[in-house]
């Protein structure tokens, strides 16, 4: 069934404020592994089938006189929302149902579960590499969400792995593009989530990515690039602006390959979003296969046959909690093909 507006997943149109559905009472990871220091409230309401339930907040300043006059107008009056307002199906953080006529609350959170978009099965199978009882490490595939966001919520890696290793509390460390494939930390338990989001944020984590693009030979390589990047609201593209930079690659040429093009070497050392993409493409020598630099494109989305050519390559840092030195590195190559990605 496909979702209305504010419901049909995290992060969609006409959510409040700051509406999340993503690991509930956690630092939500940043793109790539960015610090996102904001922490969010536990849902009072479980995870359903491993997707956790929507979360709105209430904005402090608004007026609206109800709790669900709020809700509806947030959602476009969706008849599912009035539905589970009057089964008594939407709650706030302590768990108390949510009435017709519960008053207004300024700067609270309301929980309801949803129903969730029509989503095209992503191919190919995520790798686990390495478990235990606080990380799992998994190798992801392309075309694959980290976390369920917009139209992306089962068809994501959290999702699938909670309900395929039974692990509800599992979470990102950090985050890959969904377009990106590769090495992905993940924590088993909510306890220990923090010791490795801190990793990322403490930059302690050293990252290999490869990818490929055209060959320029006029290019002064190995070099490191700095600038600053900026990732606005409702923009696919980030974008380069003045200032003090905030994003840092290195970048190298690892092989020339048949055809004009060339395995690069990529050591961010900032997480920034898209970061390697909006640098490659800066230099004249965008990722293959990249929908959105340095034009956007609009693929289908079924369309499976032209994954993005960029790879995690390995992840190497040590353990917060064991103190023991941990590499992963994926089993996969590029240049990468689809439909099995």
């Amino acid at each position: 069934m496909t979702g209305r507006p504010g419901l049909a997943a995290p992060d969609g149109p006409g959510r409040a404020t700051t509406a999340r559905t993503g690991s509930p009472g956690t630092d939500r990871p940043g793109q790539d592994g960015s610090r996102r220091s904001r922490r969010s409230p536990v849902s009072p309401l479980p995870d359903r089938d491993g997707v956790p339930a929507a979360r709105l907040h209430l904005p402090v300043d608004g007026s609206w006189p109800t709790v669900a006059a709020f809700l509806l107008e947030r959602t476009h009056h969706a008849p599912e929302v009035a539905e589970r307002l009057t089964r008594g199906e939407v709650v706030l953080g302590d768990g108390t149902a949510v009435g017709t006529d519960t008053p207004y609350l300024p700067g609270a959170w309301v929980y309801l579960y949803r129903d969730l978009p029509d989503e095209v099965p992503v191919p190919g199978e995520i790798v686990v590499l390495y478990a235990d009882s606080d990380i799992v490490v998994v190798d992801k595939p392309h075309f694959l969400a980290t976390m369920p966001r917009g139209r992306h919520v089962a068809q994501t890696v959290v999702v699938r792995l909670r309900r395929e290793l039974e692990l509800p509390e599992l979470a990102p460390a950090h985050r890959l593009d969904r377009l990106t494939a590769g090495v992905l930390l993940l924590t088993a338990r909510r306890t220990v989530r923090g010791a490795y989001q801190e990793l990322f944020a403490r930059r302690e984590v050293r990252k290999i990515y490869h990818a490929v693009s055209p060959l320029d030979e006029t290019l002064a390589l190995p070099a490191v690039v700095r600038s600053r990047i900026v990732k606005r609201r409702g923009e696919l593209q980030a974008v380069e602006v003045p200032g003090t930079p905030n994003a840092v690659t290195g970048i190298e040429l690892a092989e020339r390959l048949p055809g004009s093009v060339g395995l690069y070497r990529l050591t961010p050392q900032t997480g920034r979003t898209h970061q390697l993409r909006v640098h490659l493409s800066r230099l004249g020598i965008p990722i293959l296969n990249d929908p959105l630099y340095p034009a956007v494109l609009d693929p289908a989305p079924d369309d499976f046959d032209h994954p993005l050519q960029l790879l995690a390559s390995s992840l190497e840092f040590t353990d917060p909690l064991s103190g023991e030195l941990r590499c992963f590195t994926s089993p996969r190559s590029l240049p990468a093909t689809g439909p099995r990605v």
